[in-house]
């Protein structure tokens, strides 16, 4: 049996929170991992507070293969994600070389002030995740990634953590569309899924023009079974038409 690999994502900024920002970090993600065959198994949004960062770090670090997190590590006040994954793993939050030269060497003129600095405390022997916008990198500590909030800065973050991780075998899925509410698809559709366990079934309603429907998605890591599995499905849409 092949191994199976999980991640947990933590969406960290009390902007998300509070409705002043809108998350576009969660799908880009998830399309990431599903494509290096990772399936986002959970996802925490939390504030910008210590106790919770540390605390969802220690938690989801154990139970899963991959954690990212995305926001908190800029030059303001509030961004103390940096410190406190250092502090989940009991390391020490210090000035990374390589990354202080990056920086002076970005901000030039006034710009580089102690704020700035601050962008290149990390806890030790973390590893550099590059950040090809803004020269401000993540960094990786075991199987926690660290990224920025920032969509644009943080894709391009995930674009290289996706090259370098190791996934399993990638999920295919199937779609299947019929016109009628899933009540009447409800009892088929569970004797389908109790036949093929190793394919996950799903049922997604839709209006569309005042009219109702549902999706139904099938993934599995196994072809065959999805193949079956698909023809069931559609077997039993045709017979309720």
């Amino acid at each position: 049996m092949a191994k199976e690999y999980k991640a947990a994502m933590i969406v960290i900024g009390s902007e998300i929170l509070s409705g002043r920002t809108k998350d576009e970090n969660i799908n880009y993600v998830a399309g990431k991992l599903v494509a290096r065959g990772i399936e986002l198994s959970e996802v925490r949004v939390i504030p910008d507070d210590e106790g919770v960062i540390i605390d969802s770090v220690n938690d989801l670090k154990g139970r899963f293969d991959y954690v990212f997190t995305s926001g908190g590590i800029g030059p303001t006040h509030d961004d103390i994600t940096a410190l406190s994954v250092a502090k989940a793993f009991g390391v020490k939050l210090e000035i990374n070389q390589s990354v202080y030269e990056l920086l002076k060497n970005e901000y030039i003129g006034g710009d580089f002030t102690q704020a700035s600095v601050k962008m290149a405390m990390l806890p030790e022997n973390a590893e550099l995740i590059p950040n090809p916008l803004s020269a401000a990198p993540g960094f990786i500590i075991e199987n926690v990634y660290v990224m920025a909030g920032v969509p644009i800065i943080m894709h391009r973050m995930m674009d290289y953590v996706a090259d370098i991780i190791i996934g399993g075998d990638i999920v295919l899925s199937r779609s299947v569309s019929c016109s009628f509410g899933e009540s009447r698809i409800a009892k088929e559709l569970a004797d389908i899924q109790d036949a093929f366990p190793n394919v996950d079934i799903g049922s997604y309603p839709h209006f569309k023009d005042g009219e109702k429907g549902v999706g139904i998605v099938l993934r599995s890591i196994n072809e065959n079974d999805l193949n079956k599995a698909e023809q069931s499905v559609l077997d039993m849409v045709k017979s309720k038409l």
